[in-house]
């Protein structure tokens, strides 16, 4: 018998249902007089993981990844992916019906302008920002509109799950590091200053980060759904389904927190008094348009609780930080049990399945923090793949595994990927895996002057692939949260970002390489940004202090490439592992973990 995980091997992918689908919405739009209708991944809060009732693209197209956008024409229907996807979408959308389009070298505005001469394009206002829509519509001339309007999706979607209606609980101030009612004081103070009455706060993270609560309306995040509005004097109330708050919920939000239910938000909007911030690019353009038709002042702003929130305080470091080594005693575990298994004999479901139960052993797993990637061979050059039941594939001899995965613990969120030798892959692997290592080194050991941003970096972690003709096509490295979203922003590692950097913020740091068809490679610490010991002439400096321990593969690594001052990291890194995860682990573990770890 298969033992219980959180993560399921089920398909949901039908690329047969598609057609279908796409002709019915055409008939819906043609009905409202529409010449096309953008169908967005994202919800209304603008998530990157959605509810089952919010997963339009995935119900239209069949596409599962958490970034895209499909736009539906009369005649053709482009499936926009990054680069994360572009190998994943061939295979789950109906290639004969839907077309995919390489985003964002191919802007919607453009692709929009050279297939339509002119007409209206719909869009649902809940489910885009202003940003975003300003954006495509820069970029339109001619006869080319679009036109805000009622989800044609949600009129043809039959059977469109139930909005989720988990229990929302209570996150302990000793691992918060600040009572909530000392947050919504500080932002209130913040909106005071600069003249703002309100702010609205659309993004489930910031909620539950304010309020000092989690919960589980969506799949591997611990967040509540809802919107708030957050008075200038530190008032708050919440518009979600108030079945999710029990009493004593109530009783820890305290007087200062009403909570209302959804249908009461748009009505809140039109009484308030501005001016009131509303964030262009995380709230959905409908709470501007509401606002604007009202005749209230509407002052764009950055949301008030992003960067407190991307700003870990002490409290919430020290508890991540213990988060992490619990998880790297558990990966630890994992790779040891790894290493005494025959070639041949496991499956990426085995491999995958044996991960959890490791950490489910901890006692203190409350979820993954996001579905595990286990891909063995061409199905490592798959970014974002997830196993499936008829995917499933044993591990070959000569193969690389990429196995990505995290941990939901109430302590913290972890995120960690190492990829690792089946047999011998051969000496072009080896080139290839050390590069990736070469350029996480890299980001590991940079200093840099405060002030300097994610795009400031990126380059570093790609140097050596770059020497070799290679790249990525995705960002280093994303913002993590503390018990929140596996993907946290604003703070990035990406040639796109331009967030400052500060202490507290941690991040991913991720490089990777992917020969389809062939083999993937991918490693990933996550790190926190710290100030930096004074050196030279005392300049005021950053850098990072690694939170990820477990060792890497030493088989993969072409030693005698690595500069001297890289070997050393390494050396210093593994000896630290040892340290601090040798007393956490079995001894058979340790033994192996001895090994794995000594100076190269």
């Amino acid at each position: 018998m298969r033992a219980a995980v959180f993560q399921s091997f089920d398909s949901s992918v039908s690329p047969g249902q598609g057609p279908a689908r796409l002709a019915a919405l055409r008939e819906r739009l043609a009905a409202q007089g529409l010449a096309g209708f953008i169908v967005p991944r994202a919800d209304a809060h603008q998530g990157e993981y959605v509810a089952p009732c919010d997963a339009r693209l995935e119900w239209l197209t069949g596409f599962t990844g958490s970034a895209g956008f499909c736009i539906v024409l009369p005649d053709v229907a482009g499936v926009f992916v990054d680069g994360r996807y572009r190998t994943q979408v061939k295979a789950q959308v109906d290639m004969a019906h839907f077309t995919p389009i390489n985003w964002p070298e191919v802007k919607p505005g453009d692709w929009l302008r050279q297939h339509l001469a002119g007409g209206v394009v719909g869009f649902d206002p809940w489910l885009h920002t202003a940003d975003e829509i300003a954006r495509i519509e820069a970029a339109l001339a001619g006869g080319v509109t679009l036109k805000p309007v009622t989800n044609p999706v949600d009129a043809i979607w039959s059977d469109r799950p139930a909005p989720p209606a988990a229990p929302a609980f209570a996150h302990p101030e000793v691992l918060a590091g600040e009572s909530a009612g000392d947050k919504r004081a500080r932002l209130a103070a913040e909106l005071r200053a600069k003249g703002e009455a309100a702010a609205v706060i659309t993004l489930p993270d910031s909620l539950c980060w304010l309020l000092n609560i989690r919960g589980g309306d969506v799949p591997r995040n611990p967040v509540v759904q809802g919107f708030a509005i957050l008075a200038d004097d530190g008032q708050v109330t919440v518009f979600a389904d108030p079945a999710k708050f029990g009493a004593d919920l109530r009783a820890h939000l305290g007087a200062g927190v009403a909570i209302r239910p959804p249908g009461d938000f748009v009505p809140a909007l039109r009484s308030l008094t501005g001016p009131v911030r509303v964030d262009r690019a995380t709230a959905p353009l409908a709470v501007t348009l509401e606002l604007e038709a009202a005749g209230i002042a509407v002052s764009p702003g950055a949301d008030p609780c992003i960067l407190p929130k991307a700003r870990k305080n002490a409290a919430e470091i020290a508890a991540t930080s213990e988060a992490h080594l619990r998880d790297g005693a558990a990966f630890c575990e994992f790779l040891s049990w790894l290493e005494r298994s025959a070639p041949g004999s496991l499956t990426e479901i085995a491999v995958v399945e044996a991960l959890e139960g490791f950490r489910r052993a901890t006692n203190a797993l409350h979820d993954i923090s996001f579905d595990t990637i286990c891909g063995a061979g061409p199905h490592g050059a798959i970014i974002h793949y997830r196993v499936t039941r008829e995917t499933d594939r044993p591990l070959g001899e000569g193969e690389l595994l990429l196995v990505d995965s995290g941990a939901q613990y109430k302590d913290g969120t972890t995120d960690i990927t190492r990829t690792m030798a089946i047999g011998d892959p051969g000496e072009e692997a080896r080139d290839c895996y050390t590069a990736v290592l070469r350029g996480l080194i890299a980001i590991s050991r940079a200093r840099w002057p405060r002030g300097c941003s994610g795009r400031d970096l990126d380059a570093l972690a790609r140097q050596f692939l770059w020497a070799k003709g290679l790249d990525y096509d995705h960002g280093t490295g994303h913002g993590v949260g503390a018990f929140l979203s596996v993907h946290e922003g604003p703070q990035r590692l990406s040639r796109l970002s331009d967030v400052v950097l500060e202490p507290g913020m941690i991040l991913s740091n991720e490089p990777g390489y992917y020969r389809e068809g062939a083999f993937g490679i991918r490693l990933e610490n996550l790190i926190l940004v710290r100030e930096a010991p004074r050196l030279g002439d005392g300049r005021d400096q950053l850098c990072f202090a690694t939170l990820t321990f477990a060792p890497f593969e030493r088989r993969l690594i072409r030693i005698e490439t690595l500069a001297p001052e890289e070997r050393a990291w390494l050396n210093a890194y593994h000896a630290e592992v040892l340290e601090k995860l040798g007393p956490r682990i079995s001894p058979a573990t340790r033994a192996w973990l001895e090994t794995a770890c000594a100076a190269l």
